[in-house]
C-alpha cells in the first residue's frame, strides 16, 4: 500500500493505491463511515489491478470544510474528477460502495468521458432510492437514521462513549465480526480527526433525498430529469444479500436507467461484503470484467 498527498482544486487529498502502477485501474470509492483503508481485504483479491482509493472530501486525511453547502453532489464528484484528471488516468472503472456509489452514479451520469466501467457495491441510483425513500414501506422504515444523522449536534453523540453509537450505526443486525482489534482502532483513529464527524454528517445534510414517515408516503416529489440521469457505462451491481440498511426494493427500476446492467449476488453477506467475502467480490468483478474488456 502507498499513501499520497495531492492538491485537488486547491485542497489537499489524500488517497491510498495498491498494485503495479501499470495495471487497469479501478477507483474505488467508500461510504459512510469508513476512509480509504476499507478497500484493503478487496485489493488484495485483485492483485493485476491498480487500485486508487481516496479519502473522500470530509473523511481521514482529506480536506473536511465545515459548511454543509461544500457537500452537495456536484462538489463531491468534482473531486473524484479532479483526482482522474490530476492523474492523467483517462476513463476509469468506479467502483463505489454505500455514499460511495452516489458520487461513483454521479460520475457514470455526469461525466461519462471518466468512466469505463461502472461497479457498485450495495449502494443505489439516486431515482429508485428516492421512490423508495418516498413509498412509506420497508426502505423508508430502514432509513429513518437519515434524518437522526442530519440533526445539528449528532456528532457528539456520535464520538460519546468511545464512538460507541458510531459502531452501532455500522452493526444494525449485520455482522461486524470484522471490525476488532487494529482494525477497530484504526477507524477509530480516523473518526477521531478534527472536524471528520461533521464532514462526514454533511453528506446526509447536503443530500437532497426526501426520507418520508412510515406508512406515511411522499407523493408530490419534484419529477426527475430521466435523460440526465442515464448510466451509459457498463454496470455490475453486487450486492450483499444480508443488508438490513439498503433493501433490495432500493433498485427496483433500475434497468431504466442503465443500457448494460449486470446483478450479481453474495450469499452469507450483508452491507459490509467487501469485508466479508472480499475473495467473492473480487471473483465477481473480474469475471464480469473480462466480459466487458
Amino acid at each position: 500500500m502507498r499513501g499520497t498527498q495531492i492538491g485537488l482544486n486547491g485542497q489537499n487529498f489524500f488517497y491510498r493505491s495498491w498494485g503495479p502502477a501499470d495495471g487497469p485501474v479501478i477507483l474505488m470509492l467508500h461510504g459512510f463511515p469508513e476512509y480509504s483503508g476499507a478497500w484493503e481485504e478487496l485489493a488484495a483479491q485483485l492483485p493485476h489491478h491498480h487500485i486508487i482509493a481516496p479519502d473522500q472530501r470530509g473523511y481521514g486525511q482529506s480536506w473536511a470544510p465545515t459548511a454543509v453547502a461544500e457537500y452537495a453532489t456536484s462538489k463531491l464528484v468534482g473531486d473524484m474528477a479532479a483526482l482522474i484528471g490530476a492523474l492523467g488516468l483517462g476513463p476509469v472503472t468506479v467502483l463505489g460502495h454505500d455514499w460511495g456509489s452516489a458520487v461513483a452514479y454521479g460520475l457514470a451520469m455526469f461525466r461519462p468521458e471518466l468512466v469505463k466501467h461502472l461497479i457498485v457495491m450495495n449502494g443505489v441510483h439516486p431515482a429508485p432510492f428516492q421512490q423508495a425513500l418516498a413509498a412509506g414501506g420497508a426502505q423508508t422504515a430502514a432509513s429513518q437514521y437519515i434524518n437522526w444523522l442530519r440533526a445539528e449536534g449528532t456528532e457528539a453523540r456520535l464520538q460519546d462513549n468511545n464512538f460507541a453509537r458510531l459502531r452501532g450505526l455500522f452493526s444494525a443486525h449485520m455482522d461486524m465480526a470484522w471490525l476488532d482489534g487494529q482494525k477497530l482502532q484504526a477507524y477509530q483513529h480516523e473518526w477521531a480527526r478534527p472536524g471528520r464527524l461533521r464532514g462526514m454528517l454533511n453528506w446526509y445534510r447536503a443530500s437532497p433525498l426526501v426520507v418520508a414517515k412510515p406508512g406515511t408516503p411522499v407523493t408530490d416529489l419534484p419529477a426527475l430529469p430521466r435523460d440526465r440521469l442515464q448510466v451509459r457505462a457498463p454496470h455490475l451491481l453486487v450486492w450483499g444479500e444480508n443488508d438490513t440498511a439498503l433493501l433490495p426494493e432500493a433498485t427496483e427500476g433500475l434497468e431504466a436507467f442503465c443500457t448494460d446492467l449486470t446483478r450479481r449476488s453474495i450469499a452469507g453477506a450483508d452491507h459490509w461484503l467487501h469485508h466479508q467475502k472480499p475473495a467473492e467480490v473480487a471473483h465477481e468483478i473480474t469475471r464480469w470484467l473480462a466480459q466487458h474488456p
